[in-house]
């Protein structure tokens, strides 16, 4: 009886182990939940857009798109940074909640997501965000530029934000650290991406909105709420009861809050 414990115990053991190692080694897709769309695939959205690619200083061909509001003067140019999953044939279609207020809209596709070929790497995210930004400052007339990340785009939009001023910065579920979230859970031998906006935040000496729901299973509010008190005095926290990770935008408090804060 001993002896049959004993290797219950080690095949526990071992499948734990197996389990552990696993995940770890496959963390790059795990993190990077991305979609692949092949060159002749077609958007398809309700409003207008156009589609480019920016030359990345790494090499990568940054495919873009760029959304402009139903008016002759745009109040600004916002760029969104999306989350870990898809492509820009989901995320394309968020346009809409900024451009009906009258701003531009710019959506890169990361590296290996999409249209943008090759495999992602946190690096290469930050890597992506400065590529555009650099683009921006030289082919868009708009001066007002937002800064706006959503889920993992977060901490990319906040490292970008660290760099460059900006009109303020937008953070849309946003993390205390990646790999102090929930995904801690299923890598306790540590998570080789870190995107910190802890770190980030402290360093943004501009404008700072936070957008977080309470019924967030992917990004825990206490997660978000670790935020607070890196927050200067003057930046915003905002709680939508009841909002979840991917559905804020179907809460009316959302849209009042962006037409309030835009």
């Amino acid at each position: 009886m001993k002896e049959k414990l004993t290797l219950l115990l080690v095949i526990l053991a071992a499948g734990y182990l197996l389990l552990v190692f696993g995940l770890y080694w496959f963390q790059t897709q795990i993190v990077f939940q991305r979609k692949t769309l092949k060159e002749e695939h077609k958007f398809e959205f309700d409003e207008p857009f156009t589609e480019f690619k920016i030359k990345g200083s790494a090499g990568a061909l940054i495919n873009t798109l760029i959304f402009n509001p139903p008016i002759a003067e745009p109040k600004g140019t916002l760029l969104y940074f999306h989350g870990n999953a898809d492509n820009l044939q989901r995320w394309g279609n968020y346009a809409v909640d900024f451009t009906k207020i009258g701003y531009q809209v710019v959506m890169i596709d990361y590296t290996g997501f999409g249209k943008t070929r090759g495999t992602p790497t946190e690096e290469l995210l930050y890597q992506n965000a400065e590529d555009v930004w650099k683009w921006t400052q030289h082919h868009l007339p708009a001066k007002n530029f937002i800064i706006y990340g959503r889920s993992l785009g977060t901490a990319v939009a906040s490292h970008l934000a660290v760099n460059h001023s900006a009109s303020q910065l937008i953070l849309e579920t946003p993390f205390y650290q990646l790999k102090q979230d929930r995904l801690k859970y299923f890598f306790p031998f540590g998570l080789k991406y870190e995107f910190a906006n802890h770190k980030n935040i402290p360093l943004i000496d501009y404008p700072i909105t936070i957008i977080q729901g309470t019924n967030d299973w992917v990004v825990s509010l206490a997660s978000a709420q670790k935020l607070i008190p890196l927050l200067k005095p003057t930046d915003n926290f905002f709680v939508i009861e009841g909002g979840g990770h991917k559905n804020l935008r179907d809460f009316e408090e959302y849209h009042q809050l962006l037409n309030d804060i835009l």
